[in-house]
């Protein structure tokens, strides 16, 4: 048996943030259950905001036949609205298991100031990851993911289309293989101090390398996968890791593409890559985002910062439209 840490009062109460209906969001108080045997209370210190999927989600442009399969791990309500949603937590672990309590762990869990979850829940920060930094797990999760679909080699010419805080965790961990050449694509020309950060190329639409061995789209746009269709190697395949909600995509499959006969192929964080699923689990592919985390390169990403009190205009902000945001974090430590 565990033994377990009881020290301060029990909290009662948090605050989180809910999406009320497409396009308006608030900060509930939550009554919070005690911890039993297994469990941890968590007091959160940062959440980040994964732009895509959350500005999405808040604009109520989840397609309904993906309700069940777009569900959070600690989703409450449901799509379109009411609905917590989020997944990109760090705190620090106030009561639970005595190897845990006083760690900074990382929860899959929406935007809330302290929460209870079981042990096995979360997963510790390694020592020398600033907690800030950890938000971006998730990130680093699905660019591992991606990779392991994608299987590049060594040397491989690499173009990564789409600068966004996916984009940019695929193109920092490609730049890590022998020998790889690695070009970001975006339409915005900021964005090549942010590749510079990470130590790679960067590149517009109109000046894209052509032939690349491998091209991975993470654009989430008809023009950035049709661009990835146009530079990719013949005979090559375009990774497809974007996601487009309910906005349809109109490509053009004529004039080449039967004739260098390329292929799309689709990745998604929702479970292990085939090439892994054998001898990964979810739970150990985390643990390997978290390691990874250790490079201070990824520190590019984080590019804000605001009060929990705030996250309501904020998430309304970033759900306006295009932004040079990155991952935009929210402070809880004063919650």
């Amino acid at each position: 048996m565990h033994r377990r840490f009881t020290g301060g009062p029990q909290m009662h109460e948090a605050t989180a943030f809910w999406v009320e209906r497409p396009g308006a969001g608030a900060l509930r108080p939550v009554a919070l259950a005690a911890p039993g045997d297994g469990d941890v209370l968590v007091r959160t210190l940062h959440t980040g905001i994964s732009r895509g999927t959350e500005t999405t989600v808040f604009n109520g442009r989840v397609p309904s036949s993906e309700y069940e399969r777009m569900r959070a791990p600690f989703q409450e309500g449901a799509f379109p609205g009411p609905v917590k949603y989020g997944y990109l937590n760090v705190g620090v672990v106030e009561q639970g298991p005595s190897a845990l309590v006083g760690r900074v762990v990382f929860t899959l869990y929406p935007h809330q100031s302290a929460f209870v979850v079981g042990a096995d829940d979360v997963v510790p920060v390694p020592e020398g990851v600033p907690a800030r930094r950890a938000v971006l797990a998730g990130a680093v999760e699905t660019a591992v993911n991606v990779l392991w679909d994608a299987a590049p080699l060594v040397g491989d010419r690499i173009t990564v289309v789409g600068a966004g805080m996916i984009g940019c965790c695929i193109a920092r961990l490609a730049s890590g293989i022998p020998g790889a050449e690695v070009v970001l694509v975006d339409v915005d020309p900021a964005k090549a101090a942010v590749a510079a950060r990470l130590g790679v190329a960067f590149a517009t639409p109109g000046d894209a390398p052509h032939g690349r061995d491998l091209v991975i789209d993470a654009s989430a746009s008809e023009a950035g996968l049709q661009l990835a269709l146009e530079t990719v190697v013949t005979e090559g395949e375009v990774i497809e890791a974007g996601w487009f909600g309910d906005r349809p995509a109109t490509l053009s499959l004529g004039a080449d593409f039967h004739s260098r006969r390329l292929s799309i192929r689709s990745s998604q964080v929702g479970a292990v890559a085939p090439h892994r699923r054998g001898s990964r689990t979810t739970r150990d592919r985390l643990a390997l985002a978290l390691e990874l985390l250790r490079d201070p390169a990824f520190d590019a990403l984080l590019t804000g910062s605001s009060s929990w009190r705030e996250l309501p205009e904020v998430m309304a902000r970033l759900a306006e439209g295009p932004s040079g945001e990155l991952c935009h974090t929210i402070d809880w430590s004063d919650a």
